[in-house]
């Protein structure tokens, strides 16, 4: 060691031995004299003038040292970036052990960026290259990222489709063709049709879309893409990606792109099918893949809210879109009756998901598609309504030309008690739909000119509905049976046309008491349909029967005190002929309920065949056997083949003699 750094360091180690007997000096707290007051004063305004000098040099030279070693590191890193941007390979592919290196390259690039950006450096500087050099490296990173990203998410993207609801199989697309037909003269409405099962309330199911083993490199890439400022460019690979994702997830279920106009136009038949298919595909949709999917936006997105509900919003808004135009073409179509129960089920199904679309799109990014799944939803209860209000108007106004062979139940009887029998199982759609549609209680003033009401109003039932389809449906009922009272009309038998009404009433009536319409009208509604059709029934025996009666009463049989036995034997001819006729018509005439049917059989056996065996017997003695044409056992026989709707005549060969 020379002698000039020797002496230095003698210099050195007394300036500070001096320096520590001042600090002693100083901690003894005495009190300094002001000259040697203003000489520390001095020295300490010389010591930090030098160390700001020292800290100069250091910087300059550190300096330099520091953005050298950040150039050298940046132009490594490009290196390795540029040798992995040509590759064909997909880095995740080639092992994890890359990946991450990968990832720990790109996030340094990034933080040497923040620590450039810090310097303010001047665009002429070297510290501005440095970082125009960082950024190129970390834009051409990000790009590698985000194909990266997107090959993940498809090449791990795992489809799902509940085998209990397969959708490959056509065997529910004919359950209920009948639905198709209106209640012309040919319609019908198969009473063994029920509404599909809606399974509401169903909890949502959530699967894997993805592979779960590759959510943390997902999460891994989106970290870094957003801490590098390119999280619009991860958002946008996300929402390409999935949204073709779903939009496969609608072609498993089924879910054809089709146009409304299309739709409008489409066969019933085949409409149906597709409404039923849709139905069970959006309550799938929302409540499996929708679930899923905002599943995994959580998982990538983790704790970025704002990130997850645009995201998810974005991805999932054309697939629900296309769900809602569906079900919006359906309702701007024909209001037509046949199609009520299906856009009940599709008016159902939406409110049920509603709360589940407002809890997946709780913010401003899913506003869009909860204001677009309401008003869809306002749309197919209008067209409920006005599909149920026309149906009403069509029972009221529907025109038979001819009168109804057999006087039997009506079609539209049939079509229109079963169709109202499904409707009470939609019973709380339909009061909330039909509570601004006013209708006030009906007043029941429907009655044949033979017959007037004996109890009181259907309105005053305690029992009945007063609920806005209670009120609906007894208005309903009124319009039936205006309408069954012009149809009886339509028949020249003042007999049959009461006929008629009894079969349609009773049947009415019966369809009422075994469902769950009787809570609806009421058991006073049944009582007074039961009084009806026994009234109709009694006025039927009077204008079939009375007459033949007559005949058989000894009125106008004397003759100065003695039986005219002529007019005894064309009195019982004339009966005789007058049973022929009947029989002859009423085997052609109908009565489809068995215990209706035996009711009334039972009560002209007491009236007719009584009568008949007293007659005979009364004048056994006073009638030759040969004009005994039938036996009471005989009559009796005939008379159980009335009503059962195909025509016969008593011929010679069936005459019984004694």
């Amino acid at each position: 060691m020379g002698s000039d750094v020797m002496m230095e360091l003698v210099e050195e180690e007394k300036l500070v031995a001096a320096a520590k007997l001042i600090m002693r000096e100083l901690e003894s707290n005495k009190k300094l004299s002001n000259e040697a007051t203003e000489i520390l004063v001095d020295l300490g305004l010389k010591l930090s003038s030098m160390v700001k000098i020292a800290e100069v040099k250091d910087d300059e030279g550190g300096g330099n040292e520091e953005l050298s070693r950040m150039k050298d590191r940046i132009d490594s890193i490009h290196d390795k970036v540029m040798t992995w941007e040509v590759g064909q390979s997909m880095i995740w592919d080639s092992g994890t052990d890359d990946a991450k290196e990968y990832l720990k390259s790109v996030d340094e690039v990034r933080r040497l960026i923040e620590r450039l950006e810090s310097l303010n450096p001047s665009k002429n500087s070297q510290e501005f290259d440095v970082l125009m050099k960082a950024n190129d490296v970390l834009q051409t990173s990000m790009a590698k990222f985000e194909e990266e990203f997107k090959h993940i998410l498809v090449h791990n993207r795992q489809n799902f489709e509940p085998e209990r609801l397969s959708f490959r199989s056509t065997e529910e697309d004919g359950l209920d063709d009948s639905s198709r037909y209106s209640f012309g003269e040919d319609s019908s409405f198969d009473e063994s049709t029920h509404r599909d099962s809606m399974s509401r309330g169903a909890e949502v199911y959530i699967m894997d879309l993805v592979n779960p083993q590759v959510i943390p490199d997902l999460q891994s890439i989106a970290n870094l893409m957003f801490d590098s400022n390119y999280g619009k460019e991860c958002c946008q690979a996300f929402i390409s990606v999935r949204k073709d994702a779903l939009d496969d997830c609608l072609y498993i279920l089924e879910v054809e792109k089709t146009s409304i106009e299309d739709i409008v136009k489409m066969e019933w038949a085949t409409l149906n099918s597709k409404i039923r298919r849709w139905i069970k595909a959006i309550r799938i949709f929302v409540r499996i893949y929708l679930a899923s999917e905002k599943f995994l936006c959580e998982q990538i997105f983790v704790e970025r809210e704002s990130v997850i509900t645009f995201c998810f919003s974005e991805s999932s808004k054309v697939s629900i879109l296309q769900l809602l135009n569906f079900a919006e073409a359906i309702s701007v179509g024909p209001h037509q009756p046949e199609k009520l129960l299906r856009i009940l089920d599709m008016y159902e199904i939406l409110t049920d998901l509603m709360s589940d679309i407002e809890s997946f799109y709780p913010d401003e990014n899913g506003l869009y598609l909860r204001t677009e799944f309401n008003d869809v939803l306002t749309r197919v209860g209008d067209c409920v309504t006005s599909t149920f209000l026309e149906f009403k108007n069509a029972v009221g106004s529907n025109v038979s030309n001819a009168a109804f062979p057999g006087g039997g139940v009506h079609h539209l009887t049939r079509y229109v008690m079963n169709y109202i029998r499904t409707l009470v199982e939609y019973s709380n759609s339909l009061n909330t739909l039909l509570k601004d549609h006013g209708e006030t209680d009906d007043q029941d003033s429907t009655s044949s000119p033979d017959i007037s009401p004996a109890i009181e109003d259907d309105s005053t039932n305690e029992n009945s509905s007063s609920s806005p389809m209670g009120l609906h449906f007894r208005s309903l009922m009124s319009l039936l049976e205006s309408n069954l009272e012009e149809k009886s009309k339509l028949y020249k038998e003042d007999a049959l046309g009461h006929l008629f009404l009894m079969n349609n009433i009773n049947y009415m009536a019966e369809k009422v008491k075994g469902s769950g319409l009787r809570n609806v009208l009421g058991d006073n509604w049944i009582r007074k349909r039961n009084w009806k059709f026994q009234q109709h029934a009694m006025v039927y025996e009077r204008s079939t029967w009375s007459s033949i009666l007559s005949l058989l009463r000894d009125e106008g049989l004397y003759h100065s005190g003695s039986i005219s036995k002529t007019l005894l034997k064309e009195r019982l001819q004339a009966f005789y002929t007058s049973f022929e006729e009947i029989y002859k018509s009423q085997t052609g005439w109908s009565i489809p309920n068995p215990q209706l049917c035996e009711d009334v059989r039972i009560s002209m056996s007491l009236k007719v065949i009584q009568a008949y065996r007293t007659f005979v017997g009364r004048h056994a003695n006073n009638i030759s056997e040969k004009y005994i044409k039938y036996s009471a056992d005989d009559l009796e026989n005939y008379l159980l083949d009335l009503f059962g709707g195909t025509p016969k005549s008593l011929n010679s060969s069936s005459f019984h003699r004694k």
